[in-house]
């Protein structure tokens, strides 16, 4: 075996060791990325998305970056997921189309009156009955955790895989997440709370729920509320997402 062949031999055995030490990293993420999904969205077909993706950290993975493993498996883990569920287009194009007209008037309200829109509010512009909004909100946190995930995926301050990119890119990466940072602090305090429980320390509803005394149908229209508040306040970034939310 020649030397070039002898350095492939041992990379492909460095890539299939990583990928079996990691493959309950890859579940453990597919059932915590199940849990805030309708029940359409089968496990098996989220791990099968994920194992991908963890072959291809395994083949890609530079440790020269600062990152380790896991994280910058983790990212691409979830990256492929989230294609997953993209490609199965399980959230109705309703729902898009009118947590877009929510977004709006979200901001409509807030610029008019200088504060956080109620759900009360929103409802009246919208000329909505209040509870048909809280439906909303509903189908619109288990629609939208994947808009504001891309998101962060596509503009967020990303250090670990960032090679490639044009200025312009890594701009408005560095943009979105300063932005989006400060959008959320100015949040009213319990959707700051859920949203930190949610994607920081990545508890589903029903744990927030029980963390927060209400229940998950509750937080999931706080959620909702936060993200549709989100949306309202970085609709330039929204705007030039081509295969955000399309109709």
């Amino acid at each position: 075996m020649n030397a070039l062949a002898e350095y492939r031999a041992v990379q492909r055995s460095v890539a299939d060791d990583a990928v079996a030490r990691h493959a309950d990293l890859v579940r453990r993420i597919a059932h915590h990325l199940a849990a805030r999904l309708p029940a359409s969205v089968e496990v098996d077909d989220l791990i099968q998305a994920g194992m991908i993706g963890l072959i291809e950290a395994s083949r890609s993975y530079d440790p020269d970056q600062g990152a380790s493993f896991e994280t910058y498996a983790s990212i691409r883990i979830r990256g492929s997921m989230i294609d997953e569920i993209r490609r199965g287009d399980w959230v109705p194009r309703s729902v898009h189309r009118r947590a877009r007209d929510a977004a709006a008037a979200v901001r409509q309200i807030e610029q008019a009156t200088g504060r956080a829109a109620s759900p009360q509010e929103v409802a009246a512009h919208l000329e909505m009955p209040l509870p048909e909004y809280l439906r909303l909100l509903e189908d619109a946190s288990r629609g939208q955790v994947l808009s504001l995930d891309s998101h962060v995926e596509d503009h967020g301050e990303v250090t670990i895989h960032s090679g490639g990119m044009t200025p312009q890119q890594v701009l408005e990466r560095s943009d979105f997440g300063r932005e989006l940072a400060a959008a959320i602090g100015l949040l009213p305090e319990r959707e700051q709370l859920v949203l930190s429980l949610y994607y920081e320390q990545e508890l589903n509803l029903k744990e927030i729920g029980a963390v927060l005394g209400v229940s998950e149908s509750r937080v999931c229209q706080i959620h909702g509320q936060a993200v549709l508040r989100l949306r309202g306040r970085l609709g330039q970034y929204e705007s030039r997402d081509a295969g955000l939310d399309d109709e």
